[in-house]
């Protein structure tokens, strides 16, 4: 797929996993689920720069808007799940920020959210977000417009979990209809699984 960028924004390479996954761990420090499974900050920044670059640098398609925002993409066909060695990474990332316990939550939910995949051709939202710094300036926007007009253009739908809430309406804003919910895990003693929103854009028709 052919995806026209703005100035200002750039598809990240292999070399950019630590930048790529430090903006989305940023992003994602007071998202409900994330936190929930993962429990800090600091295991934030040490999960997703590993998941750029062992799973969707290598198999997906990676933007940034200088170092404000970023987005990570799996194709229609690309592997869905993240390989042994990358696991086996993450763990050793886990363990070392004395995150032991969110190893098996991040395991049962790799595994919930793959149960919840859509099987019809699709391409796959897996991140997008902004540093706090740069929140309300329109970098959402302006990392989900060009896909969106290529998913137009070749009539191929976009899937996405939405873990937060307070982020439906942006997404709805931008054509995404609800599917359902469900909980990204078990509920453990008093805590509740987060829900995950499985969300869907159909191809707008008539784009040229």
């Amino acid at each position: 797929m052919q995806i026209d960028l703005p100035a200002g924004m750039t598809q990240a390479r292999m070399q950019d996993w630590r930048q790529l996954g430090a903006i989305t761990a940023e992003a994602f420090y007071e998202d409900p689920v994330n936190r929930w499974i993962f429990g800090s900050p600091a295991t934030l920044d040490a999960v997703f720069p590993l998941l750029a670059r062992t799973h969707y640098l290598r198999h997906g398609v990676c933007h940034m808007v200088g170092d404000g925002g970023a987005a990570m993409w799996l194709p229609w066909g690309a592997p869905g799940e993240v390989s042994v060695s990358a696991v086996l990474q993450i763990a050793w990332a886990l363990v070392r920020t004395g995150a032991i316990g969110a190893i098996g939550r991040a395991l049962e939910a790799g595994d919930t959210m793959q149960a919840h995949h859509p099987k019809e051709p699709h391409l796959y939202l897996f991140t997008l977000g902004t540093r706090l710094a740069y929140r309300g300036k329109g970098v959402g926007k302006m990392l989900l417009a060009p896909v969106l007009a290529a998913c137009d253009r070749d009539q191929m739908p976009i899937y996405l979990e939405n873990s937060n809430p307070a982020n439906q309406g942006f997404y709805r804003a931008h054509g995404f209809e609800t599917l359902d919910f469900f909980a990204c895990g078990r509920d453990r003693g008093n805590q509740k699984a987060p829900q995950l929103e499985r969300m869907w854009r159909a191809p707008r028709s008539g784009i040229l």
